[in-house]
């Protein structure tokens, strides 16, 4: 399964054109090499999506086709959340 359908399916992102985007920014990470929205993955694998001012990692636990809101978060386990602080400029 490409890394955009996986990221649209399991509800980590809403739209698949959002994720196609948010890929194509450099913002994901597949087992920790920067990935393209055309990128495979497979259970097992671990995926790393900066948003904003937070970046969270997770481990795929499942690959499903389509699933409904209760379900999508089967797919995956959070490994760590972490909020991004913005660096100031030092004079």
């Amino acid at each position: 399964m490409r890394i955009d359908k996986f990221l649209k399916v399991s509800r980590l992102i809403k739209r698949r054109s959002v994720a196609k985007e948010v890929a194509g920014k450099g913002r994901v990470q597949l087992n920790g090499v920067v990935a393209k929205s055309s990128t495979n993955v497979k259970v097992g694998d671990h995926i790393l999506i900066r948003f904003g001012n937070k970046q969270v990692e997770i481990k795929i636990l499942a690959l499903l086709e389509s699933t409904k809101k209760e379900d999508a978060g089967k797919m995956y386990e959070i490994i760590r959340e972490v909020r991004i602080e913005k660096e100031e400029d030092q004079i």
